[in-house]
């Protein structure tokens, strides 16, 4: 058994982690830290949990552990690395997007791997340090991944991405409060979202010479959990191309699924699968995808990677089942 340490744990990508991890079997859960929850259950917090843990959150920390999560809000998890140590044999997986990038890879001497299975299998599995995807990063990555690696983008992407409220995480804003969500839609960040950093990079490990445009247009839905997005360009070949070079793709992938039929929402959320379809309509093809933006845009993903770095079965702990009605 491994012993596993939480940072920041009253989060959403945090409650799904620890529900996860409570039922692997090769993991205990030493500590779960948040000072701003320090003592309560973790089930006042995470309601789900009423009755399948009694666990406390803590505002101290086990520095011998043998894997740490940092589920902090965006710009925290180096400054938390900066004011606390954990022993050299502690790996660390970090859900923020402190060290997702190349240039920000390298901290304090610690090499954080870009932990995206589909492409960094074996990296993965050889790193003390991963940087967990970013959740449209992920959709987005895994739609396009295929056609990067066979220099088969040839023009400019245009991607439109809708995601659930969860996305937001559980501070309340102006655009977070149900008022708002409920019976709505809207755009943000339009063609400027951080995670463009990092879909870029690995367009430019998989393509050499890429310099296309992504057009990249994110949506927020009123549903709470959930990212479908749909992403088309220009291409030579037909649809049935198209499929087998998917395919031929994803044939070792663990959670990523290419569909003969139009997918949805209530087919991945629950899951930490990835569904893709495939359409053209003249020279552009369509490609569709969705994930579960707290699974496998987020802790579903960690624990994969968790996973590969200990040698254990890739779907320990995610034999998850969507909630389909």
């Amino acid at each position: 058994m491994i012993k596993v340490g939480i940072i920041g744990g009253a989060g959403y990508t945090a409650g799904e982690l620890i529900r996860i991890l409570l039922f692997h079997k090769n993991v205990t859960i030493d500590f779960v830290y948040s000072t701003s929850n320090a003592g309560n259950k973790i089930s006042v917090v995470h309601q789900d949990l009423v009755g399948t843990t009694d666990k406390s959150f803590t505002n101290t920390i086990n520095s011998d552990v043998s894997i740490v999560f940092l589920c902090l809000g965006h710009g925290n998890s180096s400054k938390f690395l900066n004011e606390h140590t954990f022993s050299k044999t502690t790996k660390i997986i970090d859900l923020s997007n402190d060290f997702r990038l190349s240039d920000d890879a390298n901290f304090k001497g610690k090499q954080f791997v870009y932990g995206l299975p589909e492409i960094n299998k074996l990296q993965i599995k050889e790193a003390n340090y991963i940087a967990n995807p970013g959740c449209f990063a992920t959709a987005i990555q895994l739609a396009l991944l295929p056609l990067a690696a066979n220099n088969l983008i040839k023009k400019d992407v245009h991607i439109n991405a809708v995601t659930g409220a969860t996305g937001a995480g559980t501070s309340l804003s102006k655009t977070t409060h149900f008022t708002f969500r409920d019976n709505n839609f809207s755009y943000y960040k339009p063609f400027t979202h951080q995670h463009l950093g990092e879909i870029n990079q690995t367009m430019h490990q998989l393509q050499k010479g890429f310099n296309n445009e992504l057009f990249f247009l994110p949506n927020r839905g009123n549903f709470s959990r959930g990212i479908f997005v749909t992403a088309y360009t220009y291409f030579e070949g037909t649809v049935s191309n198209a499929v087998e070079i998917y395919n031929e793709f994803y044939k070792d992938a663990q959670f990523t699924f290419v569909s003969e039929q139009p997918i949805h929402l209530k087919q991945v959320v629950n899951t930490n699968k990835c569904l893709i379809h495939i359409h053209k309509h003249g020279n552009q093809l369509l490609i569709t995808s969705c994930i579960d933006n707290l699974l496998k845009g987020a802790a579903g993903q960690a624990v994969h990677n968790m996973n590969l770095q200990f040698g254990f079965e890739e779907s320990e702990g995610l034999q998850l089942k969507a909630t389909y009605f």
